[in-house]
């Protein structure tokens, strides 16, 4: 009597087997009543869910999507027009690229101009589709890569409210509001409709809003996951053409320096780092699909995208031996 019996022994181990991956055995209190680690259990539960986001629900990402536009809408034409200023950090840029010897937009402004049918498009081009191609990129990445979307999603998230900053602390007027400049504003000389710088609109934008340029921060971010998630390569060529499309555009519509797509990488580069500290991987080297729950409650994870399928048995890689059936 008091020493464990076999089935003793054999129950204990069966117990910890089908204990979910994360929580831990209970704990006797000053009371003498037996309790459960809650706040280990709530850090297990967060470090899966950072290592294995779960499935996104609709609802929440339109409202998030909803809310977030409006907010940057609000912050970024509410910001005062401090046009001294912006005029101010236009010519200092003017002059740095200048000094760089990379000042080739008022040429590009000009030749392309000389153009109607194609300065016409591109107007367009720069007042529509940022937004059509990068919502689009959001519905297929939710669709077909819901394992990687909140990473994905996030650092998008964080590029743009980094933008915000920009917009309010640097005040930069465009090229073709420069003045001195000798840009042409292809806006306002062709009538662009629907332009938020154009008519009526721009009374309501702030048109000094220009470093960083979300323009090029938004289309790097739809070239970059349609080339690392996308599986035909053609789509893939596309996906990286078309940042370079969206610079060759706001350079040629007067719209932004070359230093404010530089300011737009920057955002982008921060916002996918901060993504990686968030989910401790790249967003691109998440499982394609999230983990599933069992209805005991455990979890069961996809493999990760960089593992390899192992033999018939479903084994992956050499080490999977060496981890618990209920791990996986």
């Amino acid at each position: 009597m008091g020493e464990p019996t076999e089935n003793n022994a054999a129950d204990a181990e069966c117990a910890d087997a089908v204990r979910p991956a994360g929580s831990v055995a209970g704990q006797q209190g000053s009371d003498g009543i037996r309790r459960t680690g809650t706040t280990h259990t709530l850090r297990s539960w967060l470090s899966e869910r950072r290592h294995f986001p779960g499935r996104p629900r609709i609802w929440f990402e339109l409202l998030l999507i909803a809310v977030s536009y409006w907010v940057y809408s609000l912050i970024r034409n509410a910001v005062p027009e401090q046009e001294r200023s912006a005029q101010q950090h236009a010519s200092w840029i003017w002059s740095a690229e200048h000094h760089l010897g990379i000042a080739v937009e008022r040429s590009v402004n000009h030749a392309v101009n000389s153009v109607t049918w194609l300065i016409t498009g591109m107007n367009y081009y720069y007042a529509t589709l940022h937004f059509i191609i990068t919502i689009g990129v959001l519905v297929w990445v939710f669709r077909r890569h819901p394992g990687r979307y909140a990473a994905v999603r996030s650092a998008l998230f964080v590029t743009t409210g980094i933008a915000l900053v920009g917009y309010y602390f640097y005040p930069l007027a465009p090229p073709r509001l420069m003045t001195g400049g000798g840009f042409v504003d292809t806006v306002a000389v062709h009538h662009t409709w629907g332009s938020m710088a154009s008519g009526d609109m721009a009374h309501v934008s702030n048109q000094y809003a220009a470093m960083p340029s979300m323009h090029i921060g938004w289309s790097l971010w739809c070239g970059l996951t349609i080339a690392f998630l996308a599986r035909r390569s053609w789509v893939r060529v596309l996906g990286l053409l078309y940042p370079l499309a969206t610079l060759t555009v706001i350079v040629a519509t007067g719209n932004h320096f070359l230093m404010d797509a530089l300011g737009g990488i920057a955002c982008l580069a921060v916002g996918f780092s901060t993504s990686r500290l968030m989910y401790h991987r790249w967003a691109f080297r998440l499982p394609r699909l999230p983990h599933q729950r069992s209805a005991t409650g455990t979890a069961t994870l996809p493999r990760p995208a960089t593992e390899q399928a192992g033999p018939a048995t479903g084994q992956t890689g050499p080490d999977q031996s060496k981890v618990p059936a209920t791990s996986r």
